[in-house]
């Protein structure tokens, strides 16, 4: 099935084979080096912009994400302000109700103020009067006593017997204004 074939063949193929992988390698790397110098300047071009393009690219999806961050901090605040509004809000109701209270209370207090002034004002006058009641009660006990001492005679004589009578009931009522007054 082989056949055989002397050394200095396969030696010479081998080598063949090898000189011409050799060859070829070299001639590729002149031929890319003459290609580089003939390199067409719209492919540089192109290179730069692709470059360009990835950096691009990567700033836009930074720029995006940050953008969506801005995003969410926005939402968050405008949350934070209209809870704060309504806070405020809350605390500007309070505070005009408060002051509605507190005005309600004033107008309160000066008209019991203006109640208890009235108040002070009847019981001087009453103890004015309960002083002069006083004064006219003892007056009157004094004039009983000096009746019924016998200092003071009033002996005398009615024409009418209606007189007598309304004396009689002046002296009764004497009688029990001495006795509420002990």
């Amino acid at each position: 099935m082989f056949v055989e074939l002397p050394n200095e063949l396969l030696l010479f193929t081998a080598g063949a084979f090898l000189l011409g992988w050799i060859l070829a390698t070299m001639v590729a790397g002149l031929s890319a080096r003459s290609r580089a110098k003939k390199r067409d300047p719209r492919d540089d071009r192109i290179r730069e912009l692709e470059a360009e393009l990835r950096i691009s690219q990567a700033d836009g999806s930074d720029s995006r994400s940050n953008h969506e961050k801005l995003e969410d901090e926005l939402k968050e605040t405008t949350v934070g302000l209209e809870r704060r509004d309504m806070v405020i809000t809350e605390q500007q109701a309070k505070l005009e109700k408060m002051s509605k209270d507190l005005k309600d209370s004033v107008l309160k207090t000066r008209e019991l103020r203006a109640e208890l002034t009235d108040r002070a004002t009847q019981s001087v006058h009453a103890e004015a009067k309960i002083r002069e009641v006083e004064t006219e009660l003892s007056v009157a006990q004094a004039s009983t006593d000096m009746i019924a001492t016998g200092v003071l005679d009033y002996s005398f004589i009615p024409d009418n017997p209606d007189e007598k009578v309304s004396n009689s009931n002046n002296d009764d009522e004497h009688d029990e204004v001495s006795k509420a007054s002990s």
